[in-house]
């Protein structure tokens, strides 16, 4: 009789449009994705395999959304992803240099016990502004990883895919390694 191995680990990005949801996608996965933010659109869901270190993780690029509290189709998509399929983990997007306004998202996600980790995205625009955020300082506050990157340049995405790998590996112990 052949053991049947369990589902690759999930991994879901969310956060509001534009802050780098699709291009973390691209960078763990190779794959490109079509990104549209604007009313009319259809609202679509790409999903990926990122290979890191041997192993294989199901990466779901969910359309924007501001809030669990859905207005819009694009987060009903997000949310029903969220909550029917139980991600592994769930990478909150954030744009750096607008953080108050998106941490409310992040304290939602935090609450639905889904383990969460933030993306800390375009630091070098919030450098450029002239401004810092204490990065261990954040982390603690939320109770959540908190990894600075730059996703366009490509700058802390292999932390990214480190976190991933080290929070999901004992959810795939069972599944063979591939290389």
């Amino acid at each position: 009789m052949r053991r049947q191995a369990r589902p690759r680990p999930t991994v879901l990005i969310v956060g509001n449009p534009n802050v780098g949801k699709s291009v973390l996608f691209h960078k763990l996965t190779g794959r490109y994705v079509t990104v549209s933010n604007y009313p009319g659109t259809t609202v679509e869901v790409a999903r990926g395999l990122m290979r890191y270190r041997g192993r294989e993780f199901v990466i779901i690029d969910s359309p924007g959304m501001y809030s669990l509290m859905p207005i819009t189709d694009e987060e009903r998509v997000a949310r029903r992803i969220l909550l029917r399929e139980r991600p592994a983990l769930v990478l909150h997007v954030i744009d750096a240099k607008n953080l108050a306004r998106m941490l409310p998202l992040t304290m939602q996600l935090v609450e639905t016990g889904v383990p969460v980790a933030v993306v800390l995205n375009m630091m070098d625009e919030l450098e450029r502004a002239g401004l810092s955020i204490q990065i261990d300082t954040l982390a603690h506050q939320l109770g959540v990883p908190v990894l600075p990157t730059v996703c366009l340049s490509g700058q802390g995405v292999e932390a990214v895919k480190e976190l991933i790998y080290e929070r999901l590996t004992a959810a795939c112990a069972d599944l063979p390694t591939r290389d």
